[in-house]
């Protein structure tokens, strides 16, 4: 379980146990937020699975792991700056866990990579943005599940303004020469997201 993962990660830093679970608390507080149907804590599981598949392949799993838990801390749709919001928060707390600077840096490069999804020469990026991209190439059914849970956290927009632009966020990932940076993730996901992506951009 990811709290499980979390709270022994962050008792390596601090012997303030009542520390730990705050931010832990925290953490659970924020992925349960009202609005919220696909950002939640099953998000963040479903990317400790994804990524423990290649953890062999990870150089930094601490703070991938931090990464995890905190890059869709703050989300609010009609925000443009989530991504940096969550960063600032996940720099706090780690500088409150007494992680080192190091550390913390490459927790928050983690967390801004998500906001574009973009090829990066550091591997462990790769592997995180491509693990908070694998819903896209899951078997239909769930990825319809998940679109409607993005649309539920978009509910303040009208269809009318909704529509365009999903519209263009999908065409944005099927003209990527691929979606998927890591080999691993590719052949995994890479067919079955394009069919998926495709599928609903007809349905729109």
């Amino acid at each position: 379980m990811l709290s499980q993962a979390f709270l022994q990660l962050a008792s390596e830093y601090t012997t303030d146990s009542a520390l730990v679970q705050k931010l832990w608390a925290e953490v659970e507080q924020k992925h349960s937020e009202s609005g919220r149907y696909y950002h939640t804590l099953i998000h963040l599981e479903n990317l400790v699975a994804e990524l423990s598949a290649v953890q062999s392949h990870i150089t930094h799993w601490p703070e991938l792991l931090f990464a995890i838990c905190y890059h869709d801390s703050v989300y609010k749709v009609q925000k443009q700056d989530n991504e940096e919001k969550s960063a600032q928060l996940a720099q706090a707390r780690l500088t409150e866990l007494g992680v080192p600077p190091q550390s913390r840096v490459r927790c928050v490069q983690l967390i801004l990579a998500t906001k574009g999804h973009a090829a990066s020469e550091d591997s462990d990026t790769c592997f995180f943005t491509d693990a908070d991209l694998s819903i896209l190439g899951k078997p239909w059914e769930a990825y319809e599940a998940y679109y409607r849970q993005i649309r539920q956290e978009y509910k303040v927009y009208p269809s009318l303004l909704y529509n365009p632009g999903r519209k263009k966020v999908l065409n944005h990932f099927l003209q990527m020469p691929r979606i998927f940076k890591t080999q691993y993730f590719y052949q995994q996901y890479e067919q079955q997201a394009r069919k998926n992506l495709q599928q609903e951009l007809n349905l729109l």
